[in-house]
């Protein structure tokens, strides 16, 4: 390896893994801010929240790759062309594609890891991590009972009390609902006062009630409904003492089979074949859906053979051809027949189209979620070929612009991320409400901006001044001269004004 290469190589390696890290973070932190909600008041440990930052962390390693390469490739060629490092290389007759070879094997490298990475290793960090968050979500919070609503946190009961003092946890107006036979609001429990405490082992609340009543309805075997007393029972109270069992609050670890035909878990091979699978069943259920719409009494279908009346003669073999008129045959029915007639066809119409909708959603539901395998599937390669869309972006525009830091080049590689960004997602839809192909649809962002990085990578080679903007405040100024000529040529030919005789 030459000395240039040693130095352009160091000079990449060091702006990428620092921007690789910002990046992580930033999309961990945007993370964090759509579930805080959900993790917040669960009581997690730090095992288990450094265990789900990790694996997210490592999921969100395709999607922070490229743009750390966009930013790198600033920083590198910006930082180069600010000291003069670049002009001196390319004054020894060293120009900009022998600069950037290097790097671009650096990249291609990365790119293939990239791929190795999204086809092998994401699945199973997906899984991991939303498997995760599937138990959080399902562990149910610490008991947080507030004044005026009704808290279903324990199964069977609802509870709500009318006031609560934050100093001593006091109680007042405690109404339990005990749904737990699952027959309505037959077991209700009032009192003035109460305490819960939960116990050591969090096991268990026990509630301490004072100056109350319990109302149980009682139940009547074998008694008509029109014959029913509805009995029931009403006990007074000083002091109660309930216990309750608690279960769900502790955080339960599922099996990651719960989401293993789930799309962000399968690599490339898994992903077909289910895309094909479905494609298969999608189409069988399409031809059966068709066939019993076509057998039904909805649909009406004249063979050909009733459109032709047999000759008389049996030896011509000549068949006299009919028209089909439904305003004529209608016509001959009688009046009292034609209303009966017309509110069935409306009645079979109705059907008929409300049928039609039905399989029609049906089968939208089943191709978009075809489309979501393909959709993932062509993502594992798109992602990493953003990786070199985005250093032919990065390092000629660095070039250009020369300037280094984290300012001007983090301001640019956010409007060129944003731009792939929006094109992605905007194509993802339509790819998934099958308005265009899987491979026009995700493929766009990649085949909009790579010309884009090559239009910039020439005008970087041949040191052109796009990024200086004296260049256009002087397009613009010829213009403006140019309207002056003009303006000036046409008041010198304008004829003058003859003096009217005296």
């Amino acid at each position: 390896m030459k000395a240039l290469d040693r130095f352009v190589i160091k000079s990449f390696i060091g702006p990428l893994v620092l921007t690789f890290f910002i990046v992580l973070i930033i999309l961990l932190l945007q993370f964090l801010w759509m579930y805080i909600d959900e993790l917040a008041g669960k009581g997690l440990s730090f095992i288990i929240l450094t265990e789900l930052l990790f694996h997210f962390s490592l999921s969100f390693v395709p999607q922070a790759l490229p743009l750390a390469i966009l930013l790198a490739g600033l920083m590198t060629f910006g930082n180069m062309g600010e000291n003069t490092e670049l002009t001196a290389i390319k004054s020894s007759g060293i120009p900009l594609k022998r600069i950037m070879r290097p790097l671009i094997l650096v990249i291609s490298l990365l790119v293939l890891v990239s791929f190795y990475f999204s086809n092998y290793i994401l699945p199973y960090t997906n899984k991991q991590a939303r498997s995760l968050l599937y138990d959080i979500r399902k562990k149910r919070p610490d008991i947080n009972l507030q004044a005026g609503t009704f808290n279903n946190d324990i199964d069977g009961f609802s509870i709500k009390v009318g006031s609560k003092d934050p100093v001593t946890n006091r109680l007042d107006n405690v109404i339990i609902y005990d749904h737990r036979e699952r027959n309505g609001n037959v077991s209700v429990t009032h009192a003035d006062s109460g305490y819960i405490k939960i116990t050591s082992d969090e096991t268990g609340m026990i509630m301490h009630l004072y100056n109350g009543q319990s109302y149980n309805e009682m139940k009547e075997n074998n008694v008509a409904y029109n014959r029913r007393k509805f009995p029931s029972r009403r006990d007074s109270f000083k002091e109660e003492v309930i216990v309750l069992s608690l279960t769900g609050f502790n955080l339960e670890r599922s099996g990651h089979d719960l989401f293993k035909s789930t799309s962000w878990m399968l690599n490339m091979s898994q992903l077909s074949f289910f895309a094909d699978s479905l494609t298969k069943d999608y189409n069988d259920r399409a031809e059966i859906s068709f066939k019993e719409f076509r057998n039904s009494k909805l649909y009406t279908e004249q063979k050909p053979e009733s459109f032709f009346r047999q000759p008389e003669n049996e030896t011509d073999n000549q068949k006299e051809m009919l028209s089909f008129n439904a305003s004529t045959i209608f016509d001959t029915l009688k009046t009292e027949n034609k209303g009966m007639v017309l509110e069935k066809a409306i009645e079979n119409m109705r059907e008929a189209s409300n049928y039609v909708m039905t399989t029609t959603e049906s089968m939208k539901m089943n191709i978009r979620q075809i489309k979501k395998y393909e959709i993932d599937w062509h993502k594992k390669l798109t992602l990493p070929f953003a990786c070199l869309v985005f250093f032919f972006i990065g390092a000629p525009l660095g070039a250009i612009i020369r300037k280094g830091g984290l300012g001007t080049p983090s301001v640019i590689s956010i409007f060129f991320f944003v731009v792939w960004y929006v094109i992605s997602l905007s194509s993802e839809k339509l790819v998934e409400e099958d308005l265009i192909g899987s491979i026009p649809g995700m493929w766009a962002s990649s085949y909009i901006l790579l010309p884009v990085g090559i239009f910039l990578t020439y005008k970087a080679s041949t040191d052109s001044m796009i990024m200086n903007i004296d260049t256009y405040l002087q397009f613009f100024r010829k213009i403006k001269d140019y309207i002056y000529k003009l303006t000036m040529q046409g008041k010198s030919i304008k004829p003058k004004r003859k003096k009217k005789d005296e």
